[in-house]
């Protein structure tokens, strides 16, 4: 098993190599421990759809290697599209244009999937099955049907072996950051191998529909006192790791205008709410759907707005939503420093040497966002300059800070194809400030006092223990201090390479000196000569001339 999986892998890497060559990325293989896979039988042809790849931008060819490398590889770039802070513009710029292309299967196999993973035949369960899929993605499709209570519901159903193949890929994605770490940081991606394992649970999560199907139940029981919104019900007895079967929801596109005005709907009031119910998922629940594009937003004949398609939810820590509000106050209010420091708060790692460049940057977003505004800034906007400074400086936000972002760029699209005078940032500043209110209610405090007066008692409380064990080592001589000194590596060769040098000119120096010496040697008939002189101090000489020589040729290529 082991044997096949690293066969498998093996003739991947190659096929990746190859494909690598083919978009103009030789200088990838060759400069790296890929090259050891390199095929020498293959003529190279570098030319796509009758044009020169290198007609391309390096970031158009990565796209399309992307794309040529299968869906497990689009994924990946599809999920880090959404982390532009380990990314530069331009490449998450081309990461956009990605869509899954993926035929669907053979219905009759998805019947067999959905009979083995319930343990019941189809007839069992359902009244009818259609084998045509209404839609088809890369780790499964979904089929329409009807079970035998007479309720119509939508199957997903997963890939047959995708499992396998993902995770073929997820070992083989690892394997070349690990071989290409140090290329990726020169070309301006940081924590490569950190992307790679955020990828890989993130795939892992996916293959697992039984995650979607708990996704829908947690929703349910938000939104349960809710009457214009609603949410699919999930058949948890039909569900399971393969198969997830959910509620069938009649209703339009949010974006088919005409539909609902002959529903007698008006669109203005439609989006309006809809964006209200998304922003009291990310603001008051902390709790919100990651994916609302067009096609999982329906509106019912009632005017009901339904979210489908659960696989993608972003979470937000209650610190977390108070640092996001505080950074669109700051925006509002055309406060820099408030929304650097309230920037700072939401990474994970806020450390910024160049404070002053900072808020200059964020307040030249300010000036062009607020001050200066023209009717096509909007969050889409917006986002793009916030990624961009967050980029500059590496900031570690967490990822569904952008998840929220991309969001709220989608829906003011939605928004904009229903309503005239569409602006995110009108209907998020009401939220952000109940949410400071909030931060400073005298609940918030009183909680944040009693946090910090109980870490003080810890800290007290354990202080003299352990200031008692240090001193009890100190006296016994068993105090042990690691010292980790920064760039002592390269101290250390340029002292061996001095050493070196000194240690060959010594013996340069001996060699002439002992050469010398024996010249002077009283004539014996037992000393063997060679050109008029001994020979012992012809090899002598000899070396020196040989090692001196040596110790200049490597002195001026060091320099050079």
């Amino acid at each position: 098993m082991l044997l096949g999986q690293t066969v498998k892998k093996s003739n991947r890497i190659r096929e990746v190599i190859q494909v690598l060559v083919r978009y103009g990325f030789e200088d990838i293989v060759t400069s790296t421990a890929l090259k050891r896979f390199i095929p020498t039988q293959n003529k190279v042809n570098w030319v796509r759809a009758e044009k020169s790849v290198f007609d391309l931008t390096r970031w158009e060819r990565i796209r399309m290697v992307i794309e040529e490398l299968g869906p497990t590889f689009v994924k990946l770039a599809q999920m880090i599209s959404n982390r532009p802070e380990l990314l530069p513009p331009s490449l998450i710029h081309e990461f956009q244009k990605l869509q899954d292309k993926v035929p669907p299967f053979d219905g009759k196999v998805a019947k067999e999937i959905v009979a083995v993973t319930t343990g019941k035949t189809i007839e069992e369960n359902f009244i009818y099955f259609d084998e045509i899929p209404i839609g088809s993605a890369s780790i499964g499709q979904v089929h329409r049907a009807r079970l035998q209570s007479g309720e119509d519901v939508v199957v997903k159903v997963q890939r047959p072996r995708i499992k396998t193949k993902v995770l073929t890929d997820l070992a083989l994605i690892k394997d070349l950051v690990r071989l290409l770490e140090n290329y990726f940081k020169k070309n301006g991606i940081l924590n490569p191998l950190e992307i790679a394992e955020t990828f890989e649970k993130s795939m892992n999560n996916e293959l697992d529909y039984s995650i979607e199907a708990n996704n829908m139940l947690n929703f349910k029981k938000l939104y349960k006192d809710e009457s214009s919104f609603y949410i699919p019900k999930v058949f948890k007895q039909l569900s399971n790791k393969k198969v997830v079967v959910i509620e069938f929801v009649s209703g339009c596109k949010i974006t088919d205008v005409p539909q609902l005005k002959d529903w007698g709907l008006s669109p203005v009031e439609i989006s309006e709410r809809g964006l209200d119910i998304y922003l009291k998922q990310i603001f008051e629940f902390g709790y919100f759907h990651a994916d609302p594009h067009p096609g999982n937003v329906l509106v019912k004949p009632d005017g009901t707005l339904v979210l489908i398609d659960f696989g993608m939810i972003g979470k937000l820590t209650k610190q977390n939503k108070y640092a996001f509000a505080g950074v669109f106050i700051g925006l509002a209010q055309q406060d820099a420093k408030g929304m650097a420091i309230n920037l700072r708060r939401l990474a994970i790692d806020g450390d910024i040497e160049e404070m002053r460049s900072f808020e200059n940057d964020l307040n030249e977003l300010i000036e062009d966002m607020i001050v200066f505004a023209n009717e096509e800034d909007g969050m889409a906007a917006l986002t793009f300059r916030l990624q961009k400074i967050i980029y500059k400086y590496q900031l570690k936000v967490p990822g569904d800070v952008f998840l929220i972002l991309r969001a709220l760029a989608i829906l003011e699209g939605i928004g904009n194809m229903l309503h005239p005078k569409f602006q995110t940032l009108d209907f998020i500043k009401p939220y952000g400030k109940k949410l400071v209110s909030e931060q400073f209610s005298s609940k918030n405090l009183s909680l944040d006092l009693y946090y910090t007066l109980t870490q003080l008692s810890s800290l007290l409380y354990n202080f003299p223990s352990e200031l008692r064990t240090i001193i009890k080592k100190l006296r016994r001589g068993d105090l042990k201090v690691n010292v980790h000194l920064t760039g002592i590596d390269s101290i250390s060769r340029k002292i061996d390479s001095a050493s070196n040098k000194l240690s060959t000119a010594l013996i340069v120096s001996a060699l002439i000196i002992g050469s010398a010496i024996s010249l002077n040697v009283p004539y014996n008939k037992g000393t063997i000569y060679f050109l008029g002189i001994p020979l012992i101090s012809f090899i002598g000489f000899s070396t020196a001339f040989a090692l001196g020589i040596y110790l200049i040729l490597y002195m001026l290529r060091k320099r050079n």
